[in-house]
């Protein structure tokens, strides 16, 4: 009969073992990475001369890939400023992958959605245009009123939930539509933030 074995002691471990074992999770760290990138993004093109700075912050997307910035941005509160840069490029990733679609979606929203048209400002809505206005709206984030281009995008994203909801068939086109709509307010409340000087 074995007989029952005692409980080691933990054992002391050097510094250098640990960080061989994995990489440490900071969230703190994470918390100031993701508002400090943020907030030095936004910096940066407001304060450049220069617009091929400003082109190549609107296609950070496509140099480093949004699974990056979903790193950096996407688990902080939508009512932040990470939190609402995040969505812009969202919003312009989303366009960009489909344009045609969300062409189609904006064009059957209109009806429902017409002071919000005229806010987004995609006229006519043909793929092109989706496409120059996501553009446009973090080009605005970059060199006018941050809360006008966050207002510009929750205006975009209600017209297309509203053509979502109505020409796109199927459990997940109305909760997409749903999704568009809370991005929506959520960018709303963002400007309001900005506004107030407190979004951060």
């Amino acid at each position: 009969m074995n007989e029952p074995r005692k409980p080691r002691r933990p054992a002391f471990r050097d510094p250098s073992a640990l960080e061989a074992l994995g990489e440490r999770h900071d969230p703190i760290a994470e918390l100031h990475a993701a508002h400090e990138t943020a907030a030095a993004l936004l910096r940066t093109g407001r304060a450049a001369e220069d617009p091929t700075v400003t082109l190549r912050l609107i296609a950070l997307v496509d140099e480093v890939g949004l699974a990056t910035l979903a790193d950096l941005w996407a688990t902080r509160p939508a009512r932040s400023l990470p939190g609402a840069l995040y969505r812009l490029y969202v919003l312009r990733e989303g366009v960009r992958h489909d344009p045609t679609g969300v062409a189609r979606e904006y064009e059957a929203g209109i009806r429902f959605t017409e002071p919000n048209h005229a806010v987004a400002g995609a006229d006519p809505a043909g793929p092109d245009e989706v496409v120059r206005v996501a553009d446009e709206i973090l080009q605005g984030a970059f060199r006018g009123d941050f809360a006008v281009a966050l207002e510009r995008a929750a205006a975009f994203a209600h017209v297309v939930a509203a053509g979502r909801a109505d020409v796109t068939a199927g459990m997940p086109a109305v909760v997409g539509a749903g999704r568009l709509q809370s991005f929506a307010a959520d960018l709303t409340a963002a400007a309001a933030l900005w506004r107030a000087g407190e979004l951060r």
